[in-house]
This record gives structure tokens, sequence and C-alpha cells, in this order.
């Protein structure tokens, strides 16, 4: 192996792609629970829907044309079903929290489903408000960013270039990130900057 090769193996950080947006980048590779934490309301009641679809779509049809399979082998139906439907309404929910929406992709025709939210391609001001208090209050408790992690920093960067914008293409294989780690694509000074002023702020009230 060259010595080139090598240096390129190990380094711990590689820059994510920069993306021409209309709104602000929040996270590239926003973590597991962190998606889960910002969903908005209209997020739960859509995969909530998508979730009970399913059932309630197989009830009818078993009222409107009977399977005659009696309750011992209806039960097992539902119960797939189910399992299905709430696999399907999470994935429905995690796709909307880290923004699911229809918009055209360019160069590519069709409407697709694209998760966009935490990206920046559409509307994401709350999303960017709650970051900004999250990340602002770490700074002040100083506390790390984006957690603790046990995982070395060339460890910590494969983790996130394996799971980086992996929402776009949640439609297709859904791929998650649950790996702590410091490489998300934006430039956190604006946070530290943030508090500073926040803190000035608290100590010329308190004179």
């Amino acid at each position: 192996m060259s010595t080139v090769e090598n240096v390129e193996q190990q380094r711990p950080y590689v820059p994510a792609p920069t993306l021409d947006t209309e709104f602000p980048l929040i996270d590239s590779d926003p973590h597991f629970r962190r998606v889960c934490k910002y969903a908005r309301r209209s997020d739960y009641v859509e995969g909530a829907v998508t979730a009970a679809a399913g059932p309630a779509l197989m009830l009818l049809w078993e009222r409107l044309s009977p399977s005659y399979v009696g309750k011992g082998g209806f039960a097992p139906i539902m119960r797939l079903t189910g399992v299905i439907g709430l696999t399907g309404g999470f994935l429905q929910f995690y796709s909307r929290s880290i923004c699911g929406c229809f918009m055209p992709m360019e160069d590519q025709g069709p409407l697709i489903d694209m998760p966009v939210r935490f990206y920046g391609f559409t509307e994401n001001q709350r999303e960017r408000e709650m970051d900004m208090r999250e990340m602002v209050d770490k700074v002040k408790r100083n506390e790390p960013l984006y957690g603790t992690s046990k995982l070395t920093p060339y460890m910590q960067g494969v983790a996130s270039r394996n799971s980086r914008y992996a929402g776009v293409w949640l439609h297709i294989i859904p791929w998650f990130n649950f790996v702590n780690h410091d490489q998300h694509g934006v430039d956190t000074a604006k946070y530290y900057q943030q508090a500073e002023r926040e803190l000035e702020a608290e100590r010329t009230e308190a004179i």
C-alpha cells in the first residue's frame, strides 16, 4: 500500500459536499434521536395515519369480501398487516421529520418523496431555532455539541460518511445515524458566538 493511500485511509475528516439549498443547512447527518426530537405534530399525524391504513383496509376488505378463514386464520394476517403498517408508519414519520415532502429533483423529472428539512431544501425555520437553542445551551454548559463517542476520530469519520445525507434515499433503503460525531457539515462557530452574546447580555442585565 502506498504512503498516499495509507494517509488517505487514516484521514479522520472528509468534508461533506456543499449543496446549493434555498434554506440554511442544519445537519447533514443528524443523529436518530435528533430527527425524532425535532419532529413536528404533522409528522406524528401522518405516521399514525400511514400505520393505521394497512390494518384498516384489511378489515374493510374482509367485511366487503369475507375470506371465511375464521378467527384463527384471520388473526395472523392482521398481526402481519399491523407489523407492516407500524414499520411503514415509522418510516413515514421519520422521513417527514427529517422532512419528507414532494419536490422535483433537477434532471430527474418526476416528483419523489425527499427528506429535506434538516438539509435545507425546504422551509426549516422552526428546526433552525430549535437547533440554535439546543447547541447554545450546550455551549453554556460546556458540553460537546454532538455528544461524546468511544470511537476513534477516524471511525467517527467513517460512520459520518456512511450515513451523510442518507435521508435522501430513505424511500429506497432505511439508513440511520446512531453514532455521535462532530462531522455535520455546518460551521459550529455560530453557536459559540450566539452563546457569547447571550452571556454578555446576561452579565449586562445583572449589573
